[in-house]
């Protein structure tokens, strides 16, 4: 996964601090319908700098997909699984389909926040600085000019 951020800081171990503006679902063009409301989130994130990005400068940096849809799969995937599942087998063995499912559900969320606990700890995600973006976004002179001041 690629993202455009901006590097506040640079370290001696050759990380940089980068900043990185969280739009919201609806990808952030609330003036298109109405506005919804949601504010945009700004995270700091710790990345590998191998290229020498400097404090101000525009760059992409890339992380591993893998977690996220690991993470994914278990958050969505395993509750509806274990849905259908329970529904079949509490439907087929006794009459209650949608009880049994339900159960399975929550049975599922729980598993999810179980894996969530166990993987927050252990599992950093990690950030590479892969590149320098180029355009309008770069170094534009004023600060407030763009959307990653």
């Amino acid at each position: 996964m690629e993202q455009t951020v901006r590097v506040k800081r640079t370290y001696d171990d050759g990380t940089a601090q980068v900043m990185h503006l969280r739009q919201s679902a609806c990808s952030g063009d609330c003036h298109k319908c109405s506005g919804c409301g949601a504010a945009q989130e700004t995270i700091f994130l710790k990345a590998e700098n191998p290229i020498g990005a400097e404090a101000g400068d525009v760059v992409t940096i890339r992380s591993e997909s893998g977690p996220v849809l690991k993470a994914a799969a278990v958050m969505y995937v395993v509750p509806m699984v274990l849905f259908f599942l329970g529904y079949s087998l509490g439907a087929l063995l006794w009459g209650r389909g949608g009880l049994a499912g339900c159960l399975a559900f929550v049975a599922g969320i729980c598993l999810a926040v179980l894996y969530d606990r166990k993987v927050v700890g252990k599992e950093k995600t990690q950030y590479t600085i892969i590149g320098f973006t180029g355009g309008s976004l770069l170094k534009s002179g004023k600060k407030g000019d763009n959307e990653l001041d």
